[in-house]
């Protein structure tokens, strides 16, 4: 067991979290309900991954999940959180890495998910191919904000540690419009990179620390798969909603060919 505490982003409110060794598939626990991290609880999409089952929710998931899938988890967590968000940390999930870490190894992965055939999934202005191959994701993203631009990040299963500090990013209008509208109550320069006309307010840890995020979202989403996933996935102007319709259609084709 361990734990982690921090700020809820958009409540403000400590939220603590702490970690169980448990056999089964990943789950969140708030109060007595528990929600599995399986894609056909994702409840929204709106700046975070929110889960809910049986009337409980749970926001702001994937940085850890992205966390527990470098760590080789893919089952064998159970999640307690504190209140209905998850703390936003730094902005990445390196801070998630250590209280995983002391659980130990984690169990044998479940068999992977292996894509036969290409499939190409849109959303929310956002394009995503996967086909056939070993697992790889690839990220690009295009910004007219002159201090990120165009971005590519690529790598495999060997490559996905480099993403965990990859912290969270956001414009300065932005954010002053998500706080007059009771939103982000919890935020500040801490806890994301905050760009204003000039650039980040704060310096970057990569010169590509933008797409990084992006990739590391990814990763955190396509965890809810709750396996491998043994393909090739390229994802461009990436959003959760993107990631959860790459799931999503995983899942589907899975089922279709008898595989899931």
């Amino acid at each position: 067991m361990s734990s982690l505490s921090g700020v809820a982003i958009h409540s403000g409110l400590t939220s603590r979290v702490t970690l169980h060794r448990e056999a089964g598939p990943l789950r969140f626990r708030r109060g007595q309900a528990v929600i599995e991290a399986t894609v056909s609880n994702v409840i929204g999409a709106q700046r975070a991954t929110s889960l809910g089952s049986g009337g409980a929710q749970v926001h702001l998931v994937e940085h850890l999940l992205a966390a527990l899938r470098v760590a080789g988890f893919f089952e064998g967590v159970l999640v307690e959180v504190s209140c209905d968000e998850l703390p936003i940390l730094d902005g990445s999930a390196a801070p998630w890495a250590e209280p995983i870490a002391a659980l130990g190894a984690p169990p044998p992965a479940p068999a992977p998910l292996v894509l036969t055939e290409p499939l190409t999934v849109e959303a929310n202005g956002g394009r995503a191919t996967l086909a056939p191959g070993p697992e790889r994701l690839a990220c690009e993203i295009d910004f007219a904000h002159p201090a990120i631009g165009r971005q590519r990040w690529c790598g495999g299963p060997d490559a996905y540690p480099e993403l965990l500090d990859a912290r969270t990013f956001g414009f300065l209008a932005d954010w002053e419009a998500l706080k007059a509208r009771g939103l982000a109550l919890g935020a500040s320069e801490r806890h994301a990179i905050v760009f204003d006309d000039d650039g980040p307010l704060r310096p970057l840890r990569h010169a590509d620390e933008p797409v990084r995020h992006k990739a590391l979202d990814a990763l955190g989403d396509l965890a809810l798969l709750g396996r491998p996933l043994h393909a090739e996935a390229s994802i461009q102007r990436g959003s959760h909603a993107l990631h959860h319709a790459m799931a999503r259609a995983v899942v589907t084709r899975a089922a279709a060919d008898g595989r899931a």
